[in-house]
């Protein structure tokens, strides 16, 4: 079954009602894609507009407790064998209950590939958060890992809010103590690639290419490519090596991310 899904995207889209707004779904039709994984959706389930219900395709999603806030969805071509909403239902030996209130998890099983949408927590607003930021990281690789070593394909679709290297934001310099760059969140990253071996796909694809998926409303920071690259496909070693090219698009703007598209062969 997981080779009927060749083209994987992801996307924050910073509220599906803004999003929508600005055409994501016009442009969305005609692309063919299998799976589309959103975060950021900051709406309820009644809220979702209609354009964002497109025939042809199963959607699930996690919901926010807090109205306006957060939440994740995952949209397949492909009926799934199984959904996980929430991290509890995967993960239900370790407490996530404050997580799951922020709707922050679906995984979808597709014979023996798991897709994940996730939303990691940011840290820029207060230490509280991140705090509660490096808490998700020291639960989630753990996850992460388990899901390979119990012999799953596992294609992680997220932003991430971190970036791992210098060459994946553009002022790398000014901000080694800011939020998703912090060097505790790049060891995390390194943690994950190069102990765990997990497959940060652009990157393996790429390794030399300036490219971002994140550009602050501030500013210029859009028009003068000033950006982040904290959207992320990872991937179970295997499965990694079944991509051949990953897009970033930014023709159109939908969001203050830009869709990222995985495509398999």
């Amino acid at each position: 079954m997981s080779s009927a899904i060749k083209t994987i995207m992801t996307l924050n889209m910073n509220g599906i009602r803004a999003a929508t707004r600005k055409g994501f779904w016009d442009w969305f039709a005609p692309q063919d894609i299998d799976v589309l994984c959103i975060q950021e959706l900051k709406a309820k389930e009644e809220q979702v507009p209609k354009e964002a219900k497109p025939e042809g395709y199963h959607r699930f999603y996690h919901i926010a407790e807090k109205p306006g806030y957060s939440g994740v969805a995952l949209y397949s071509k492909v009926k799934p064998d199984a959904v996980h909403v929430g991290f509890n239902s995967v993960d239900p030996d370790v407490d996530w209950s404050d997580m799951d209130a922020e709707g922050r998890f679906v995984m979808a099983d597709f014979g023996n590939l798991s897709i994940m949408s996730v939303y990691f927590p940011s840290g820029s607003s207060s230490d509280e958060r991140q705090a509660a930021k490096m808490s998700f990281l020291a639960r989630f690789l753990p996850l992460f890992n388990r899901l390979k070593d119990e012999g799953r394909e596992v294609i992680l679709c997220a932003d991430v809010n971190i970036c791992h290297n210098e060459i994946d934001l553009k002022n790398w310099r000014g901000n080694r103590k800011n939020s998703g760059f912090l060097p505790e969140e790049r060891e995390w990253m390194n943690q994950v690639i190069h102990e765990n071996g997990f497959v940060d796909v652009f990157r393996n694809l790429y390794p030399e290419k300036e490219q971002y998926s994140w550009w602050s409303n501030r500013g210029q920071a859009r028009a003068n490519n000033v950006g982040w690259r904290i959207d992320y496909h990872l991937c179970t070693p295997e499965i990694a090596k079944s991509f051949e090219s990953v897009s970033v698009y930014t023709d159109s703007w939908f969001s203050d991310h830009a869709p990222v598209l995985a495509t398999r062969k």
